[in-house]
């Protein structure tokens, strides 16, 4: 029964949850492929536009905890489906910014917009998978951030080549446009295709419906057993906030290196749909290397190591990319800083849902992800404001860098702190 309902939820939600975050991300980072023309044409400097491109976390970091109380309280398949709609529109309107200012705005607008989409997913995800299968079911989930990129890199690059001109818009903002739509699309799609919990799941047997529902229950009587929290405790304890920053760390690793790769590898004498195959090249290499290590993760069921040893060694291999001595060994040391980030993260967020259940995993989950998202504002800026005063991106790689390895070693700090230790329990059948 245990396989046979668990491969069935994952064909059933896995590849449709996985495409809504394909245009999550691809919507959120095609700022990075913008720029290369669109910097020029508004005249925004590399601090404006690392300010520009990071401060959509504000927005981001605001409303993410009462973003994912409400979707606890009204459902996940009605508040992602509105939070899908109305990012896409926020998206498309960056097509008619102008300036600075209005540059500001809509990335604080799509942060407002999308806030609580992706902790939400991952609080969905606890409804339906046990705690064991987590770490391959987020790993599987989260590829679609690489996948974007590898598939959205050529494609970002080609749509601003192709259309540059067209109808008077400039590639940049057809770019805008197009990329929007396929979110206003899923997020329709939500309404009529997700379901919000086992119990309701029409598409499972009854039989299959009651051991999900008995499984997923003792999971959360297991986790409560070893410690209960309520939202308020949840929102201030230790282990949460330790979470958050080490999350913060890693985020600022990710978003620094995904904001700003195009422009980087632009700076190779490349042309821009050349820049666009050359930035897949990372993400290509993340996507196999994080499915494997969070199946190793799940087979060993260790999470510490899995989350230091990727964050430690991505961050010492970003370090190593500014100072490269060719474009080729600046691309090797870039891909396996991408590797470390990538495979860090889903086994990171095995280690929230193994805490906090309710109400608590809800708002816990979502402080980890806004607190830890600010790092998506600090590794853009910070990489656009040192860009700016040193012609050069060296140091500012190596700051994201530190930014990771404190992560990494933070991780070993709070070590089985962050795992409950589960009583046994009889088998679910």
């Amino acid at each position: 029964m245990n396989e046979i309902v668990t491969r069935k939820v994952m064909w059933r939600l896995l590849p449709f949850l996985m495409l809504c975050y394909f245009a999550a991300f691809l919507d959120r980072v095609n700022v990075g492929f913008a720029a290369l023309t669109m910097n020029r044409d508004l005249g925004l400097s590399a601090a404006v536009y690392g300010f520009g491109a990071g401060v959509f976390f504000l927005g981001y970091f605001l409303f993410e905890v009462p973003s994912n109380i409400i979707l606890e309280k009204v459902g996940a398949r009605r508040w992602i489906a509105r939070i899908m709609v109305t990012w896409s529109i926020v998206s498309a309107s960056t097509a008619f910014v102008v300036g600075e200012w209005s540059f500001y705005l809509v990335r604080v607008l799509l942060g407002v917009a999308e806030a609580g989409f992706f902790p939400g997913i991952i609080l969905y995800l606890t409804y339906w998978f046990p705690s064991e299968q987590r770490g391959k079911v987020i790993g599987a989930f989260m590829a679609a951030i690489p996948i974007s990129s590898v598939v959205g890199a050529p494609l970002s690059a080609w749509i601003m080549s192709a259309t540059d001109g067209a109808y008077g818009l400039a590639g940049w903002q057809w770019l805008y446009l197009i990329e929007a739509a396929p979110s206003f699309v899923l997020g329709v799609l939500v309404l009529l295709y997700l379901t919000d919990r086992p119990a309701v799941a029409s598409w499972l047997t009854p039989e299959e419906r009651a051991w999900l529902v008995a499984r997923i229950e003792r999971d959360r009587s297991e986790t409560v057993a070893v410690q209960k929290l309520s939202l308020g405790q949840a929102l201030l304890h230790p282990r949460v906030i330790g979470l958050a920053l080490v999350y913060f760390g890693v985020s600022t690793g990710l978003y620094g290196i995904g904001l700003w790769l195009p422009q980087i590898v632009k700076n190779f004498g490349l042309t821009t749909l050349q820049t666009g195959f050359v930035t897949a090249i990372p993400y290509l290499v993340s996507v196999v290397g994080m499915i494997l290590w969070t199946r190793h993760s799940d087979r060993t069921m260790e999470r510490t190591w899995h989350v230091a040893i990727p964050a430690i060694a991505g961050g010492i291999a970003l370090g190593a990319a500014g100072y490269a001595a060719s474009p080729t060994l600046a691309m090797i040391a870039l891909s396996l800083a991408a590797l470390g980030v990538f495979s860090a993260m889903p086994t990171f967020w095995t280690l929230p849902t193994a805490l906090l259940t309710g109400s608590a995993a809800a708002g816990g989950i979502a402080l980890i992800n806004s607190v830890g998202g600010l790092g998506g504002f600090v590794g853009p800026y910070v990489i656009g404001w040192i860009r700016e005063s040193t012609g050069q991106f060296s140091l500012a790689l190596l700051t994201i860098a530190g930014f990771m390895v404190a992560a990494g070693l933070l991780t070993l700090i709070l070590g089985r702190a962050v795992t409950p230790v589960r009583s046994p329990a009889a088998p679910v059948r």
